[in-house]
């Protein structure tokens, strides 16, 4: 939907992911679209070159987030969160659930 703004539809998933759940790494990212992981860490790359994302390692895995200090910040979060209304529903819902802890053993779903 935004890919003739963004040049890619990887740019474009980064950036709602992202928006959805504040950070990211480049293998997750990739995973939750199914889509390849060099295309994702080449436009992790340029984004953040560009200044609009930042990263910081963790142990062995560079987490990215959005550059707090980009000028157009609120902009692109109020393109981007109207983009993510006329996602499906499915997509809607999958990136809002964000469960980062493991599950009890033995726990029911």
């Amino acid at each position: 939907m935004l890919e003739p703004l963004l040049g890619s539809t990887h740019a474009e998933y980064i950036l709602l992911f992202l928006l959805a759940r504040e950070e990211g790494y480049a293998s997750e990212i990739a995973r939750f679209f199914g889509v390849s992981l060099y295309g994702i860490q080449k436009q992790l790359d340029r984004l953040e070159s560009g200044g609009v994302l930042v990263s910081r390692k963790v142990g062995r895995t560079r987490v990215y987030t959005f550059n707090p200090r980009y000028p157009f910040l609120d902009e692109l979060k109020a393109l981007l969160e109207k983009a993510l209304t006329f996602y499906p529903e499915e997509i809607h819902q999958r990136l809002l659930y964000n469960r980062r802890r493991p599950r009890r053993r033995g726990k029911p779903l």
